[in-house]
């Protein structure tokens, strides 16, 4: 495997159809360059939970993914409204999601908190009006 594989994909905003499918591809290129299973698992988890996050409340945004040999990083960048309070926002069951949207079984409020506790390192910056940045690695071990 070269040192580092780089992959970026848009996530389009309000399409819940296509939500998921950036972090299926992940998935599919780490087990095909054969990252150990359990770190396929935490990584396919947080990107999809991210991924639903951009498309719920962001109006979408890119995921730029980093792999190497020891450990996969992901940045998840958006242009939405921000992250009020990251610190009631990574309480599980707390969620902004309209009620459309948890009609259609989302916005339960485990996105971030899930993100954390699938990563073995997690960033949130955000600001009112400019969007929100994620950063996540998970190690290869």
């Amino acid at each position: 495997m070269p040192q580092t594989i780089h992959f970026q994909y848009i996530v389009p905003g309000d399409d819940f159809t296509r939500a998921g499918e950036a972090s299926s591809s992940v998935k599919k290129a780490l087990k095909k360059i054969g990252i150990h299973p359990e770190a396929i698992r935490k990584v396919a988890i947080a990107m999809y939970e991210g991924e639903i996050n951009m498309v719920i409340h962001a109006h979408g945004g890119v995921i730029d993914v980093d792999i190497s040999p020891d450990e996969i990083r992901m940045v998840l960048t958006d242009h939405g409204p921000g992250i009020e309070n990251i610190e009631l926002a990574m309480q599980e069951g707390w969620s902004t999601a309209p009620d459309d949207v948890r009609s259609l079984g989302f916005g339960a409020g485990m996105g971030l908190p899930n993100m954390k506790k699938y990563t073995d390192d997690m960033t949130v910056e955000s600001t009112l009006g400019q969007g929100t940045i994620v950063r996540m690695t998970v190690l290869c071990h």
